[in-house]
């Protein structure tokens, strides 16, 4: 049965942010004492593009809101657990009952699905408190959503795998071809009724820069002797969005896929997806990263006796708070 729709406005209070300027506020590190985010249009890392010293003229915007982009990255819209200043055409939307975190994050995601009504040239500051959401969450819903929350975010830990500090520093870092290091494997194309199937369980990367390129799930069973399936790679679409894999999935002829010729593991490879990521800017709609331009890419990388330093990747990675969470256990400190 479907749900009965609302307006945003009937369940939350829609007021509009701080509207300051990143450029007129101090910026520092999010550990300095009195940082405070600074949530922006941006639609990546959870809309916050710096952290700002705390003024004590300007009252923050509560926590536990829903920041919403109605311009820029129009209808980007994310839960804020804390206090954050905003930039501007951004709206706070407060619930005016008392809502869950889980609840929270489902009207966040409902929110950001309308953002294909509008782009640049359509803002959503007019329209924004009549776009229509579910009145309820189903139990369903919430019950998938908890399991979700309780059994994986929960877990998350801040803690790392290596307790010893590494300095990264890029001055002595060496070229390499990228097909120095890895076969460049091009997806393949699926007709629309291969995407129609019963058993939904594998995820199908496409041309993304959300959601590490999965755009839906398709069976294994059905395609796993006719179709190249990966896992534990990485992979670069026709924007050079970059992600890291360590599943099993497809890809379509959008996405290229990135098989090393070393020995190598996740944390190696996330390093490289963090340097790939650097090239994105050379690419676009206009000029598309296809393989005979992914063929022609260099990266730098660290070096010990003239090859790429791949334990310093990994030791590196392994050092940065949260590496916990994408390995085995926290590290000891045995000092």
């Amino acid at each position: 049965m479907m749900n009965d729709l609302v307006k945003i406005s009937d369940i939350f209070d829609v007021k509009y942010g701080n509207s300051l300027e990143l450029i007129n506020l101090l910026q520092c590190k999010s550990t300095d004492y009195n940082s405070i985010p600074f949530v922006s249009r941006t639609e990546k890392n959870n809309g916050i593009s710096s952290f700002v010293e705390q003024e004590l003229d300007v009252e923050p915007n509560q926590g536990h809101t829903l920041s919403v982009a109605v311009g820029g990255s129009v209808l980007s819209t994310f839960y804020q657990p804390l206090e954050y200043y905003s930039g501007r055409d951004m709206y706070i939307l407060s619930s005016k009952k008392q809502l869950s975190v889980i609840e929270m994050l489902y009207y966040a995601k409902v929110i950001s699905l309308n953002k294909y009504r509008y782009n640049y040239g359509r803002q959503a500051n007019r329209t924004l408190k009549d776009i229509l959401i579910p009145k309820d969450i189903s139990n369903k819903i919430k019950n998938k959503l908890s399991f979700f929350y309780k059994n994986t975010l929960n877990y998350i830990s801040k803690e790392a795998l290596n307790c010893k500090k590494i300095k990264l520093s890029t001055n002595d870092w060496y070229s390499f071809k990228l097909t120095e290091l890895f076969e460049i494997r091009k997806g393949e194309r699926l007709a629309i009724y291969d995407r129609i199937q019963s058993d939904y369980n594998i995820p199908l990367i496409t041309a993304s820069s959300e959601n590490n390129g999965i755009i839906e799930s398709i069976s294994y069973l059905d395609f796993q002797f006719n179709k190249q399936i990966n896992e534990n790679k990485i992979t670069i679409d026709m924007f050079f969005n970059v992600f890291y894999h360590e599943y099993k999935y497809f890809s379509d002829d959008n996405v290229h896929t990135l098989i090393p010729n070393f020995k190598y593991n996740k944390y190696i490879l996330l390093f490289i997806v963090t340097v790939l990521k650097k090239h994105n800017y050379k690419y676009s709609f206009g000029r598309q990263s296809r393989i005979h331009r992914i063929e022609k890419e260099y990266i730098k990388l660290p070096i010990k006796n003239n090859k790429p330093d791949f334990k310093y990747m990994e030791n590196y990675i392994k050092s940065l708070k949260y590496s916990a969470s994408i390995g085995l256990v926290p590290c000891k400190d045995d000092s």
